[in-house]
């Protein structure tokens, strides 16, 4: 195993993917997120690859039709499970809405039931991603095994029901993620099987659930510990309120001026990123830094090797959103959404999410922290210990 330090070891990384190297999953990941034929039959790098047609889908032309379902959907959220309560746990509650948007977004599934239910059995195979990789009734491995299983077979039945859709109603049918993998088709002309794309879906939303979750949940911590920052992001927040009307919806030129909440988000991810880093695969022998890389070996970049580095980022340790006004930091030093071709297509997306929630509980609610010495765990992304109590104090019109 090669770790790759600094910037320039993440240049490097990134540039020659699929040059010198390629992705790499640990095989009980692999085994946890696939289906098992999948897994069994016929598994290629391909399979934990995005479709390719999905930085179309999560491009901003795209993304701008999204909004009004993100600002909606997060007002009916805090609505229906903040505003009632004193006191909320912001992960689990934040996992809840990253969830169902994406159900809603990527496969126009709305009923809750089923949201809630799929959202279970991924927390129960999320757990089991760093656990030891027995596969004996009992251990945690075990369970995130049947939890797979029981997530694909539903995934099945969904993809089915589109299919069955797709043949009947012809350019009626639903359009939606679901149905652009379901007509898409590669350079051959073959189409993917529905074990295939029960896969990518799965992947797609391993990649939603925890990790646009994690960053508004920390968000939410940070601007508790800095009430200037907090003054500083319900002004701008406000602003956009009050220009929007009571009754208006988010538009993508709101999103697009809420320039300081992301400063505050980027910041947010220098310090606690939701993605510690990931593993590459040498496919050839290859020489770096005077250092023989063999063919096969494994590579790992982790994110704190540039984002608490003091080269790149004067006093590390302090939260401090003005980094990111301006030019920002130098190339290759902010990573948390990775780098190069694998760089993560769905940043646009995570933004825009995370912006339209971050609006809609600023603009009702200021809040202190329940336990100021809660610890955070990583399993693998940041979480905190007992979910991020909060107590609530509501607003009205910018004031408590």
């Amino acid at each position: 195993m090669a770790v790759m330090c600094g910037a320039s070891g993440n240049k490097f990384l990134f540039s020659n993917e699929d040059k010198l190297v390629v992705s790499w999953w640990q095989r009980s990941m692999k085994k946890i997120l696939c289906f098992p034929s999948v897994f069994n039959e016929t598994l290629t790098r391909d399979n934990f690859r995005p479709p390719t047609f999905l930085p179309e889908f999560l491009k901003p032309e795209a993304l701008q039709h999204y909004i009004v379902t993100m600002d909606s959907m997060a007002s009916e959220h805090i609505e229906l499970n903040w505003s009632p309560n004193r006191e909320v746990l912001v992960f689990p509650l934040a996992r809840k809405y990253s969830f169902a948007l994406a159900f809603r977004l990527f496969m126009s599934i709305a009923d809750p039931e089923y949201v809630e239910m799929i959202c279970h059995h991924f927390q129960i195979l999320n757990e089991g991603f760093l656990s030891v990789p027995i596969d004996i009734p009992g251990t945690t491995f075990n369970r995130a095994l049947k939890a797979s299983k029981f997530i694909h077979n539903e995934l099945l039945e969904v993809i089915r029901k589109r299919k069955m859709e797709l043949e009947q109603k012809g350019d009626s049918a639903t359009r939606d993620l679901l149905s652009h993998m379901l007509l898409a088709s590669d350079e051959n002309c073959n189409v993917k099987s529905e074990m295939e794309i029960s896969t990518q879906v799965i992947c797609l939303l391993f990649a939603t659930h925890h990790t646009t979750s994690s960053v508004i949940t920390f968000i939410l911590k940070y601007l508790a510990e800095f009430p200037d920052v907090y003054s500083k992001v319900l002004k701008e927040q406000m602003e956009i309120a009050e220009s929007k009307g009571p009754e208006g919806f988010l538009k993508w030129d709101d999103i697009q001026k809420m320039k300081y909440t992301w400063n505050v988000a980027n910041e947010t991810m220098r310090l606690t990123p939701p993605v510690q880093g990931t593993f590459r695969e040498a496919i050839t022998d290859f020489t770096y830094a005077g250092f023989t890389i063999p063919k096969g070996w494994k590579m790992h970049w982790n994110v704190n090797t540039t984002h608490r580095d003091p080269k790149y980022f004067p006093d590390p340790e302090k939260f401090n959103p003005s980094r990111f006004e301006g030019k920002g930091p130098q190339p290759f030093t902010f990573v948390p959404f990775g780098g190069g071709p694998r760089m993560c297509p769905g940043r646009e997306y995570a933004r825009a999410q995370v912006l339209a929630f971050i609006h809609n509980v600023v603009t009702r609610f200021k809040w202190e922290k329940v336990d100021p010495c809660e610890k955070v765990a990583y399993n693998p992304s940041p979480i905190p210990s007992k979910g991020f109590p909060i107590r609530l104090q509501p607003l009205q019109n910018g004031f408590i």
